[in-house]
């Protein structure tokens, strides 16, 4: 078993990494099953120990074989193991009979399945059907899964919760709501966007030994956003380094009324390590910005004429939290348009964007979906339903680099793969979170990263920030956790 790997692929390329260990390495296929059984028994013992009588739900294909090696390892380590299948394994094929038949062999009986589960059974093991679903689950494989969801026990889905889209992540009809998920061969897409998130539980992830020559000449659908790319890119200060070496951020924002927005997002980029952050806000605003964290410059500006001067000290602008959409709102958006330096747009400064769309290379925009739409010019589902084609067409038509907001937040890339962020929580869903994500990129700007490393890495820098202020619970979290946690996250 290993850690999650970067890089992501489509179904179709797992498929060739696999036919390549097979046919150019020379390791047989059911010894790829045999070890994908094992893993699956390693994982599932290791997260349920508790859990001594299993159940096994095979369908077809592959992944049933999959399960009957499940069955046969589960029992000979001593666990109560029974099967029951939806099609009847004298029909399968291949390494899956050959599955079958050892299971049979060492004792193993299957139970045709007759609309109900083992009551008794606490721990369920998905083995229906795999990766290579392209049509809605219906019939009695329908009925299975919601018999599966409705038990009480925990459920392991091999390679793919049955159900599952493994390119999209979309439900085709009815999807098993698995507690883990073990992965075979390479990560597949569909783990990570659209509905993934939910039916997966935590994801783990076994290669089953094949060599890494099998992947070389694979296409990479998105890459992970590792512990790698944040030390490459997060390295130790100088000793004799400071405040003027890690750049001056200007957060441009916070109409009258709102000033939540760049207090958020000017400590977020204090947190991350700026050397300086200045904030330009509605006048009645400065005051009480600096009585609530001193380490803020807070200057308040009337119109875009204001600007002039704090613009000459600034490196990175980051424009729109609370930004509005009054006249005051309209003169500072022309001002900032016109600027050239490295920016970070979002919120109401992506609005603006949608009326006037240029591009421009300077900048990094980080629409949630309902933004991108607007972007766009298209509804919210249309984005949600191709996130990457979605993040292309935002790249092409607004220049710069993207950030596509969301589960699975993705990040466009120079080399066209994107980058897709696998960690945060559902409790990040909540106000002010990315004006804390726009301070947070806007930091890493003014200390030197790339538009597209500051982008990447500030996402899951964010991301990670949410996770341990998530460590009391999800529900109820608020933004502003995540400044007490961004120091640790960066501090590797």
């Amino acid at each position: 078993m290993t850690s999650l790997p970067n890089d992501i692929y489509s179904v179709a390329t797992v498929r060739e990494i696999d036919r390549t260990a097979i046919e150019d390495e020379g390791i047989a296929g059911y010894t790829l099953m045999s070890r994908a059984g094992a893993a699956a028994v390693t994982e599932a013992r290791a997260r349920f120990p508790d859990a001594q009588r299993w159940q096994v739900v095979c369908g077809a294909g592959n992944n049933a074989g999959d399960g009957y090696v499940v069955a046969r390892i589960a029992a000979g380590e001593g666990i109560l193991v029974s099967v029951v299948a939806l099609m009847d394994p004298a029909t399968l094929k291949g390494d899956a009979a050959t599955a079958y038949g050892d299971f049979a062999a060492a004792g193993g009986v299957v139970t045709a399945w007759s609309g109900t589960l083992d009551a008794e059974a606490e721990l369920l093991v998905d083995a229906l059907l795999g990766s290579g679903l392209e049509r809605d689950v219906q019939g009695e494989f329908a009925l299975a899964v919601a018999a599966i969801n409705a038990h009480a026990a925990s459920v392991v889905a091999l390679d793919v919760p049955t159900g599952l889209h493994a390119d999209s992540g979309a439900v085709m009809g009815f999807a098993v709501r698995a507690n883990l998920t073990v992965t075979f061969v390479g990560l597949k897409a569909g783990l990570f966007l659209g509905d993934g998130q939910d039916f997966c539980g935590e994801v783990v992830f076994a290669d089953l030994g094949i060599p890494a020559q099998c992947r070389q000449s694979s296409k990479t659908e998105f890459r992970r956003i590792d512990d790698d790319r944040l030390q490459r890119c997060l390295l130790p200060r100088r000793r004799s380094a400071h405040k003027g070496d890690f750049g001056h951020v200007l957060v441009v924002g916070g109409s009258a009324g709102m000033p939540g927005a760049v207090r958020l997002c000017g400590e977020a980029a204090l947190r991350t390590g700026a050397g300086r952050v200045s904030i330009a806000t509605d006048p009645g605003h400065a005051a009480i910005l600096v009585a609530s964290r001193p380490e803020l410059m807070s200057h308040g500006v009337s119109a875009a004429q204001d600007l002039e001067r704090l613009l000459d000290k600034t490196d990175v602008i980051a424009f729109g939290p609370g930004l509005g959409r009054s006249p005051w709102a309209a003169d500072l958006m022309a001002a900032i348009s016109a600027d050239r330096r490295p920016a970070v747009w979002d919120a109401d400064a992506l609005n603006w964007l949608a009326e006037s769309p240029v591009a421009a290379d300077n900048r990094v925009i980080t629409p949630h979906p309902g933004e991108a739409a607007t972007l766009l010019g298209e509804g919210v589902a249309a984005v949600q339903a191709d996130r990457r084609e979605a993040l292309h067409r935002l790249q092409e038509r607004f220049g710069g680099v993207v950030v596509l907001k969301g589960s699975g937040t993705l990040v466009s890339s120079a080399s066209g793969v994107p980058w897709l962020c696998t960690s945060g929580n559902p409790g990040m869903a909540s106000p002010g979170m990315g004006d804390v994500l726009t301070g947070v990129i806007a930091a890493l700007l003014a200390q030197g990263l790339s538009p597209e490393d500051a982008a990447a890495v500030g996402v899951e820098v964010h991301a990670r920030a949410g996770d341990h202020a998530a460590r009391r619970g999800e529900r109820g979290l608020l933004a502003a956790d995540l400044l007490a946690e961004l120091r640790g996250v960066i501090n590797l």
